[in-house]
């Protein structure tokens, strides 16, 4: 796919995610414009003072529950990202009818929108909470999935085409355990709510870069999920502080043991390359099947999970990992 004469709109670019997949976008892809799209004027601005004043760059001030402002966002875009959310667990437990809103019925707006201004692909993301959740804000990005996969029978006779990304926890993002263990360290104690606990990880970097390739390869319909390693949560906090004590808390409400990316119904209709799944529709007419030609099936009663991973993390690996948000926290850059 030829970027350099493509208008890509951000839902949530003043974001963590945003920010990375925009610098991408700017540094190496290099489309004719990008639109960040957000709520938060004070984000757009420190995006400016923080070097993304690019004359690439257009700033629009909206909210993606705001429909009409929608479509006037995406007045003559061809590619979406849809990552705007309310994602914090307790928040959207305490909050439940805000986190539908912004999740579910401005995932609803983006759709509209997209299909009324003629957007050729749009791409949601989202994660793995949301197979079979047992939170708020995993039952929103499920309900959100369903509905960027299924609008896709809306858009059959015109361009526009909607897919899915879905992966585990981002290093460093909004609401990681990572800022909050490292913050902790200079108190020498780190909470944990359980030594069992194993999470998927990848970096914003990875996250982005995986974003970009499935916008490139996207059919409409298809939910892509990176193959990404996991670690115990008691190993990512001896990495971060092999000195401090660790307090173990109890499990919170709406919080797992063990995340998982796949699940056993869904791999029925999965097809698996070298480094990722494709989630295909199932039942769906207006669907092709072109990935089955380029991967294989999925064995009866496989499962994806956070536990059953063959790639886990060492210690080196989550240092690795971990020290670049050292120094986004010491410079005063992460959000």
């Amino acid at each position: 796919m030829d970027w350099k004469d493509k208008i890509v709109l951000v839902t949530g670019g003043s974001g963590s995610f945003g920010k990375k997949f925009i610098r991408l976008l700017l540094d190496e892809i290099h489309p004719a414009k990008i639109i960040v799209f957000s709520r938060d004027e004070l984000k757009q601005h420190e995006m400016r003072v923080h070097g993304y004043d690019d004359p690439r760059l257009r700033y629009f001030i909206g909210d993606v529950r705001d429909r009409d402002r929608l479509i006037r966002a995406m007045n003559g875009v061809d590619i979406v990202v849809h990552a705007a959310a309310l994602k914090q667990v307790p928040a959207c437990e305490y909050n439940p009818m805000e986190a539908i809103k912004t999740n579910i019925l401005g995932s609803s707006n983006v759709i509209d929108a997209a299909l009324d201004a003629g957007v050729e692909r749009v791409l949601a993301l989202s994660t793995d909470k949301a197979v079979n959740p047992v939170n708020l804000y995993g039952a929103t990005k499920l309900a959100a999935e369903k509905l960027f996969v299924q609008s896709n029978s809306y858009a059959a006779g015109s361009a526009t085409r909607f897919s899915c990304v879905r992966y585990g926890n981002v290093v460093g993002s909004r609401g990681s355990v990572v800022p909050i263990f490292l913050l902790q360290r200079n108190n020498g104690k780190l909470t944990i709510t359980d030594e069992r606990m194993t999470r998927f990880w990848l970096t914003l970097e990875q996250g982005a870069r995986f974003v970009i390739r499935c916008i490139e390869q996207m059919r409409g319909g298809e939910v892509f999920v990176p193959k990404i390693p996991s670690t115990h949560i008691i190993d990512l906090a001896r990495a971060i502080a092999p000195q401090a004590e660790i307090d173990v808390i109890g499990i919170r409400p709406g919080e797992k043991l063990h995340e998982v990316l796949i699940h056993e119904d869904e791999a029925r209709s999965t097809i698996e390359l070298a480094d990722m799944f494709v989630v295909q529709p199932s039942g769906s007419l207006w669907f092709g099947r072109d990935w089955e030609k380029l991967g294989n099936a999925l064995p009866e009663g496989f499962r994806y999970s956070s536990d059953n991973n063959p790639h886990w993390l060492n210690q080196e690996e989550i240092q690795a990992m971990v020290a670049p948000i050292e120094t986004e926290i010491s410079n005063g850059n992460l959000s």
